[in-house]
C-alpha cells in the first residue's frame, strides 16, 4: 500500500512537472529589448545603413581600417526594416541586409520572426518567435559573438525556450553543428574584417 502511494505521488509529481515545463515553454518571456516607436526605429535603421557605408570607403595609404559601432536599437531596427515593418530608405552601395528575415532561412528550416536584439557588455542576446509542433514559441539565445578566419562565431552562455531555461551544455553541441552546416551564411561581407560585441555595442572593423 505504501509503495502504491509512493508510486502515485511520483506519477502526480511527474505530471505536474511536465505541465509546468510545457507552460513555461509556451509562456511568452520578458522581451530582451523594449519596443521602439516607429519614428525612432526608422531613424535607427537609417543610421545602421549609413554606418555600414563607412566600411565601403576605400582606405588611404597608411590609414587604419575604419571601425563602426552599432547599438542594439540600430540592429533591431534594421531587422524590422528587413521584415518590412519599417519603410526602406534606399542607400547606394548598401549590402549585407536581406530583403526579409525569411530570405536568410534555408528551405526546410522553421520560420523565424519577431526578432529582438540586445547587447550587454560583451554579451549578445537575441530573441525570436518560431513554431514548434504548430505552437508559437519564443527562443532566447545569448552568448559571445565574434569572428574567426572571415566567419562569424557564436559561443552561447544562455538558452531559453519560452520562459524555461535550458542548460547550455545540453544544446551547445547541436547548435555548433547547425552553425557548421550553415557556415556559408556566417561568412562576413567582403568589406568586413571582423566583428565583436564590446561595451554594449556591435563593433565591425573594415578589412
Amino acid at each position: 500500500m505504501k509503495k502504491w502511494k509512493l508510486d502515485r505521488i511520483i506519477s502526480v509529481a511527474t505530471l505536474v512537472s511536465s505541465l509546468l515545463a510545457l507552460f513555461l515553454v509556451l509562456k511568452k518571456p520578458q522581451p530582451v529589448a523594449p519596443p521602439m516607436p516607429a519614428s525612432v526605429a526608422a531613424t535607427k535603421a537609417d543610421s545602421f545603413q549609413q554606418k555600414l557605408q563607412q566600411l565601403d570607403q576605400p582606405k588611404q595609404p597608411g590609414q587604419s581600417p575604419a571601425e563602426v559601432r552599432l547599438s542594439s536599437d540600430e540592429i533591431s531596427a534594421a531587422l524590422a526594416q528587413a521584415a518590412g515593418a519599417i519603410p526602406l530608405s534606399p542607400q547606394p552601395g548598401l549590402t549585407g541586409v536581406p530583403s526579409s528575415p525569411d530570405a536568410a532561412i534555408a528551405p526546410g528550416q522553421p520560420e523565424v520572426k519577431d526578432y529582438q536584439v540586445s547587447f550587454d557588455g560583451d554579451i549578445a542576446r537575441g530573441q525570436f518567435l518560431t513554431q514548434v509542433a504548430g505552437k508559437d514559441v519564443y527562443v532566447t539565445l545569448a552568448g559571445h559573438l565574434s569572428s574567426k578566419d572571415g566567419y562569424a562565431t557564436f559561443d552561447p552562455t544562455e538558452f531559453k525556450v519560452g520562459d524555461l531555461s535550458i542548460p547550455v551544455s545540453l544544446v551547445n553541441e547541436e547548435l555548433q553543428k547547425k552553425l557548421a552546416d550553415q557556415r556559408d551564411r556566417l561568412k562576413l561581407p567582403d568589406d568586413v574584417g571582423g566583428i565583436r560585441v564590446e561595451n554594449g555595442e556591435l563593433v565591425m572593423t573594415q578589412k
